[in-house]
């Protein structure tokens, strides 16, 4: 099947926390025999922090938007599948509605959504919203996560289907390493500060290192520079994707921290979940529904609903435990969560064949 995808980067991962997700996917849709092309467009200088990353199992095109969207929405009438992802980042209300001109019998339209909670509380807060009349007119919808409240929500908006596709482990990109004496530190945290996880940030992560001045805590993503840290943090700015695993194998412990939208609505593993998981990394995840269909709670992850326990997980934990938790998990993770299995998944739905949920 020839396969177009709009999205927001698959070359970068600079300000983009779906890159992961991307590249996943498509190579593992790549290997089952799908012909995969990816457009994104040159924006938020994405293209001048590009990562060490081998896209050659897609055809990649960066193109100048709204220039060039012509020529782009030409090149996906010739798919068998237009993938029109959520957030592209430029020229989206134009994109999800021009996209749909581009079906026929032969060309399926599906939007996948990347951030199907901050979606939803769009469309259901604003019943003019533009985006909430097309939902009924794609062949698909996809979703990064949200299990069946989004699901639920998505149905009643008149979609045909939803199904969420939740991210995984990426074999070729995230395995144990040699740790990286620039990245040690009891507890390491990446996320970009953005306005739905800057208080959870400030709760899980820099309240635990005013709690813990004896222990040494890293920081890293974007936009953190002009916030006042404790000085037991260390902020290391923007980590590439080739970093990754360097950190997660350098920290005695990893945190993660969904964004608010995330928590509330639960089922949605970030990709920092299973990078950690790759790496054999001993993670902490802040709480959120669905934790256990993807993880064991205390065997494979370690869950906190507060600064305090975050510490105390920290002080109880030693490092011969906290290794196994890492092992632990990543045996599940190459097991349940990989994908190559999400990848099936969609292959299966793009089929019209019934294939059970990989999540749990």
């Amino acid at each position: 099947m020839k396969i177009f995808v709009i999205g927001s980067s698959i070359t970068s991962s600079y300000w983009n926390g779906a890159a992961t997700y991307y590249r996943g996917i498509y190579r593992a849709l790549s290997r089952l025999g799908h012909e995969i092309t990816f457009a994104e467009p040159d924006a938020y200088g994405r293209q001048q922090h590009r990562d060490q990353h081998d896209a050659s199992y897609v055809r990649s095109i960066v193109y100048q938007s709204p220039s060039d969207l012509p020529r782009i929405l030409q090149a996906g009438s010739e798919a068998d599948l237009v993938v029109k992802h959520s957030g592209v980042g430029v020229d989206d209300e134009l994109l999800e509605r021009e996209v749909l001109l581009l079906g026929s019998r032969r060309t399926k339209i599906a939007f996948w959504d990347v951030d199907a909670p901050a979606t939803l509380a769009r469309v259901q807060s604003n019943f003019i919203d533009p985006f909430r009349p097309l939902i009924p007119r794609y062949d698909f919808i996809f979703t990064y996560g949200g299990g069946p409240r989004v699901v639920e929500h998505y149905t009643k908006l008149g979609a045909r289907n939803c199904h969420p596709i939740y991210n995984a482990h990426d074999a070729d990109s995230h395995f144990p390493v040699a740790p990286d004496d620039r990245f040690h530190c009891d507890l390491a945290f990446v996320g970009n500060r953005l306005p739905d996880r800057e208080a959870r940030v400030e709760h899980f992560f820099l309240r635990a290192a005013e709690l813990a001045p004896d222990l040494r805590f890293l920081l890293g993503g974007e936009g953190w520079g002009a916030k006042p840290l404790p000085s037991n943090v260390h902020w290391i700015g923007h980590v590439h994707t080739h970093e990754h695993n360097a950190v997660n194998c350098s920290a005695r412990m990893v945190l993660n921290i969904n964004r608010d939208s995330m928590a509330d609505v639960g089922f949605s593993p970030p990709t920092r979940v299973f990078e950690a998981a790759g790496a054999g990394a001993c993670l902490i995840t802040d709480a959120w529904h669905g934790i256990a269909d993807f993880f064991a709670p205390d065997e494979e992850i370690l869950i906190a609903t507060s600064a305090e326990e975050v510490v105390t997980l920290l002080r109880q934990v030693d490092s011969t435990r906290a290794a196994q938790i890492g092992q632990n998990m990543r045996k599940r993770a190459l097991r349940d969560h990989t994908y190559t299995l999400r990848a099936i998944q969609v292959d299966a739905i793009l089929n019209g064949t019934r294939i059970e949920s990989t999540a749990a």
